[in-house]
């Protein structure tokens, strides 16, 4: 009986292992071959002409302390900030949508479609419109009575692109913990209700802690996201005033100059930044994202 158990084992495993395949060969075809070209290209020069010449870490080391490492390291403080901020603020705000629409009891398909609409709008069309919006003569002054010049100074810029980040992607997340909402059973309210708990108290004390696992997901989501930001900066600001994300600085300092060695230097040290932020809240939250299995 032992033998039949574990040959069966054994045949589930490679069941496993051949479904998995496909996926795992076109995860190495689109993700695999192009970061270990990308670090290949890493550690060769950018000559204006001729053939690259090897450099190891030369490019590495002009951005991380040479030449180059003021802005890497700004660039790399910006998107923390941007990171930190918005992800609190689409969380928050995410939230309240998302129990606005489970406690309504018509038209929550309509209110679905309605939250929907900043997040089906591309990037860069909704950055557009909220440039003309902060204007000096746009909508945002003339509903505030104020003459804000909202790209030319650092704060008032960090804070648009802060308004459009969380204009544009809070829906994704209320999306995200209403689908999470809906699984809590009613049962639990009943049972704390019938306990003597308050409003509150259900909230903290069973909303929060069944949601959990959506809203590591969606936090996690949004991580990777708000890293790699690059649009909204580059079409508001071009990076003025203290707006230059590493992805946009990539741009600024190699790809737009044509540098290949060192834009691909530039592209690993941020995918690494990202790599190691995921990695260490998946450590922090993994059991929670697991639904509170380890």
């Amino acid at each position: 009986m032992s033998g039949a158990t574990t040959t069966r084992r054994r045949l589930d495993g490679l069941s496993a292992a051949g479904l998995l395949l496909p996926t795992l060969l076109v995860l190495a075809l689109v993700i695999g071959y192009p970061l270990l070209l990308a670090v290949n290209l890493s550690l060769f020069s950018d000559p204006i002409a001729g053939v690259p010449e090897f450099v190891g870490v030369d490019n590495y080391a002009r951005a991380l302390w040479g030449a180059d490492a003021g802005r890497f390291w700004s660039a790399a403080a910006t998107t923390g900030g941007f990171t930190l901020v918005v992800v609190a603020l689409e969380l928050a705000v995410g939230l309240a949508m998302a129990l606005f629409m489970h406690q309504l009891k018509r038209g929550k398909a309509f209110a679905r479609v309605c939250v929907l609409v900043p997040w089906a709008v591309p990037t860069a069309v909704a950055t557009v419109l909220w440039q003309w919006m902060f204007s000096t003569g746009g909508v945002v002054n003339a509903l505030t009575g104020a003459e804000t010049l909202w790209t030319g100074a650092e704060g008032p810029a960090r804070a648009a692109v802060v308004i459009i980040d969380v204009w544009k992607t809070a829906p994704f997340v209320a999306l995200l913990l209403l689908a999470g909402l809906q699984t809590i059973p009613g049962e639990m309210y009943e049972a704390a209700k019938v306990d003597g708990a308050g409003a509150w108290k259900r909230f903290t004390r069973v909303t929060l802690p069944m949601l959990a696992p959506a809203t590591a997901v969606a936090v996690l989501f949004r991580i990777l996201d708000a890293l790699r930001m690059y649009d909204v900066p580059a079409i508001l600001t071009n990076g003025a005033n203290g707006t230059t994300t590493l992805s946009l600085l990539t741009q600024q300092l190699a790809i737009g100059q044509v540098r290949v060695g060192y834009g691909s230097a530039l592209s690993t040290l941020t995918f690494l930044l990202i790599f190691l932020v995921a990695l260490a809240f998946i450590k922090a939250t993994g059991a929670r994202i697991a639904g509170g299995r380890s």
